[in-house]
């Protein structure tokens, strides 16, 4: 085995090309394995290994520094930088992060997830290089879609007019994590179709010099290309034609399916597992089966997202369903923000869905295209909650956030019809912009229709049950948390607790609160989402003159990595009886 040989990415210079050719291979194989054991980007760093592989043939790392985008494309890099251990062995599988990580690797440079900043990123390194008098290489690798986000455009602007070193390597592989969307792509396909000397040339128009290599999975091709851009003395962008997906057949014949699988994708065949049966109904397929009904009713519906039609469930058939009513702006949320915004002004009516993580991005446009002009957009957020997921993918801030907004209404459902009712009445007013926090919690459903008009109960909560002494107000996800601690309260301490769900992120019932005073000790504001700036400290600042404690829990601020969610429940004290242990200490009498 050829990777046997290779511990770091000097051993990868000692190999012939045909060696070199077998490791790719090699490195394939053992990334199927474990994307197909623990889920992971599976695409994008198959057709990416021989790329790979020639940039640490013919660049000194970590002198030559290589930045990835979006890290989609750094499992290859991983296996030649001392870190193989973790894609061979199965033991290892969850030793290191699927993003590049510095503190892995002196061959990293920056914790990086999100999509576009690679060639920003890489700007920044040249610079500090030319100003402390250094030499060597700076590599930006961009990709998989990421060339279409706002910061990626801004940092090639920047970048072209450096005067210096900067490699901008462009892998081409005719895919975002869906299929690639906006005009910038009809030029990448213009380039290819002309093995790269098309008249028009984006790149050349931003003043860069310019390589094409047709052969991006050839690693004698990229080795000679590479060789010509090494020590170059000026920006120059080297346009690589990769196959997402490389060598394996289900993932080139499905790549959007295999941009990230979960386990047990594959069978021993490496042939795609068929399901049996159905997965019955979810938030995805109430909010398809909403959205489908609306347009059918009324015209003026769109769906806008912002390249990740997979996190809402918007499959290929879907959205061909949906035709001229789905928009998919590539990675650029920004933009679809503020797209959305121009939409609602024109007096049609924008879904926009964006996950929680990538929301983030968005804060400027939230608050001036969108919440300044009171835009009646309809936000769906998704995924947002403490999770153990990579800390470049939490989705713990979006609350915190998008809460603080003025004009902005955000909207914490906890159960089916809650939810199809916010939707229903944000995508129909025409007063407010809205952004609805789709669960992640079970589909609990009552059963019964919700018909409340949240025109008339903007910042009300519901009270769901009135008791005595504790007060526990449990919004969105954790409103069953809130439900647990109640009955946890019960058995424990023999008091019936107040139970209330806000519904309302962005805002407080004062009467409620108020009417908390007369015959309550403790306030409980329970939250699946950073506490600092978030729900439960607006609470806590509105009683805070008056003799109820109010007890916040939620997220620490902090930025986690991989921690399973039981730990981190603990650590934030999110248990009933963590919960309750608090609370008693702050019961006036009674107990």
């Amino acid at each position: 085995m050829i990777l046997d040989k290779v511990n770091n990415p000097q051993d990868v210079k000692t190999l012939s090309i045909d060696e070199m050719s077998q490791l790719a291979d090699e490195m394939r194989n053992f990334i199927v394995k474990k994307v197909n054991t623990v889920s992971g980007h599976c695409g994008p760093n198959l057709g990416i290994a021989e790329a790979t592989i020639a940039l640490h043939y013919v660049f000194n790392s970590p002198i030559d520094k290589i930045v990835f985008d979006v890290s989609h494309q750094c499992y290859p890099h991983k296996f030649l930088t001392g870190r193989k251990e973790g894609f061979i062995n199965p033991a290892n599988y969850h030793m290191y992060t699927g993003y590049t990580a510095p503190e892995e690797s002196e061959h990293d440079f920056f914790k990086v997830g999100h999509t576009s900043t690679s060639v920003s990123l890489a700007t920044g390194l040249a610079k500090a290089r030319d100003l402390k008098g250094e030499k060597g290489n700076v590599i930006a690798l961009i990709g998989d879609g990421s060339l279409s986000g706002g910061e990626a455009l801004e940092g090639l602007d920047n970048a072209a007019v450096l005067g210096s070193n900067i490699i901008i390597i462009v892998n081409d592989n005719d895919m975002s994590i869906a299929p690639n969307e906006g005009g910038l792509y009809k030029n990448l396909k213009e380039l290819r179709d002309s093995n790269g000397q098309a008249e028009c040339n984006f790149f050349k128009s931003l003043g860069f010099d310019y390589l094409y290599i047709g052969e991006g999975n050839n690693v004698e091709k990229l080795i000679e290309g590479f060789k010509k851009v090494k020590d170059i003395d000026h920006p120059i962008v080297v346009h690589i034609v990769t196959e997402k997906g490389h060598g394996l057949k289900a993932a080139t014949e499905n790549k959007e399916m295999f941009h990230w699988i979960m386990p047990n994708t594959l069978d021993e065949n490496n042939e795609i597992v068929v399901s049996s049966g159905t997965t019955g109904e979810d938030w995805n397929s109430i909010t398809k089966d909403y959205i489908s009904n609306k347009i059918n009713e009324d015209k003026s519906v769109v769906v806008v997202n912002a390249a990740t039609p997979g996190v809402f469930g918007f499959d290929k058939n879907y959205r061909a369903q949906l035709g001229k009513h789905y928009v998919d702006v590539g990675i650029a949320e920004e933009h679809a923000v503020a797209f959305s915004s121009g939409i609602a002004k024109g007096g049609a009516k924008p879904i926009l869905n964006i996950m929680s993580s990538f929301i983030q991005r968005t804060y400027d446009q939230l608050s001036q295209d969108l919440s300044l002009n009171n835009s009646p957009v309809t936000l769906l957020i998704w995924w947002g909650g403490i999770s153990g997921a990579d800390a470049t993918h939490l989705c713990t801030f979006d609350m915190a956030m998008m809460g603080n907004i003025p004009n902005l209404i955000y909207l914490a459902p906890t159960n089916k019809e809650e939810y199809l009712a916010m939707l229903d009445w944000s995508v129909n007013q025409t007063k407010y912009s809205t952004a609805i926090r789709v669960p992640t919690c079970g589909l609990n459903s009552t059963g019964v229709k919700d018909t409340t008009n949240y025109s008339n109960e903007i910042n009300k909560f519901k009270m769901v049950k009135s008791g005595e002494k504790i007060a526990i107000i449990g919004l969105g996800n954790f409103y069953w948390l809130a439900e647990n601690v109640a009955r946890e309260i019960k058995a424990k301490l023999n008091i019936d607790a107040t139970l209330i769900n806000p519904r309302f992120i962005t805002g407080i019932d004062k009467e409620m609160l108020d009417s908390l005073k007369k015959n309550h000790d403790v306030v409980i504001t329970l939250e699946d989402g950073e506490l600092n700036g978030g729900f439960g400290e607006k609470v806590a600042s509105y009683l805070g003159n008056s003799d109820i404690k109010v007890l916040n829990y939620g997220a620490n601020k902090e930025f986690t990595d991989r921690v399973p969610l039981d730990e981190l429940y603990k650590r934030y004290r999110l248990t009933p009886s963590q919960i309750v242990e608090d609370t008693v200490k702050y019961l006036k009498v009674g107990v």
